[in-house]
Order: structure tokens, then sequence, then C-alpha cells
């Protein structure tokens, strides 16, 4: 249910102004373990040039990060995490367009 959700936000993101964005998906160590968290990872992680949303898994141990490329990379936001204590390893980086046709 969740993960349908996300995509339809995405979609409706992007169906608004959102062309060109990215979406990347990493697993963070250590791992997320409460919704204080999730709570770190998205307050500090909104801060980070180019980041329009962020979702986070605790079950599937993933943030999900749609950014602008244009303004960030995958590694920038890696080393995002790496500044609030997270190392990371990328688990999906995909063209966010690509989520339109799914819907």
């Amino acid at each position: 249910m969740k993960q349908t959700l996300l995509i339809i936000m995405t979609a409706l993101l992007l169906a608004f102004g959102g062309k060109g964005l990215r979406v990347v998906v990493l697993t963070p160590t250590p791992q997320m373990h409460c919704q204080s968290c999730e709570k770190k990872i998205k307050n500090n992680m909104r801060f980070e040039k180019g980041v329009k949303r962020i979702d986070t898994n605790i079950e599937r141990q993933e943030v999900t990060i749609t950014y602008d490329p244009s303004k960030n990379t995958v590694e920038g936001l890696r080393a995002g995490m790496k500044k609030i204590g997270y190392d990371t390893k990328v688990v999906s980086d995909k063209e966010a367009a690509r989520l339109r046709n799914k819907v």
C-alpha cells in the first residue's frame, strides 16, 4: 500500500513540473530502528540541495530520495547522510520519469 502511494505521489510531483528528477534508494548503516531515526534523516536531508522528497521505510531499511540531478548527485546525497551519521549503499538509482509509466 505504501509503495503504491509513493509511486502515485511521485507521479503527481512529475506531472506538475518535476521534469528531469531522479530517484535514489539508499540503505543506511546503522539501521533505522524507530520514528526518531526516520525524523532525523528527513529533517536533515531536506536541506541538501535539489532534494524534492524523502521517504523512509523502517521494515525494508530504505531511504528513497527524489532529487534534481542538476543540483546534486547520488554521491552528494550519500555525503549528506554521512554528515548525520549514516553510511549508505545504493539500492536503486532511476530517472523519476520512468515511474510515470508504472502508474
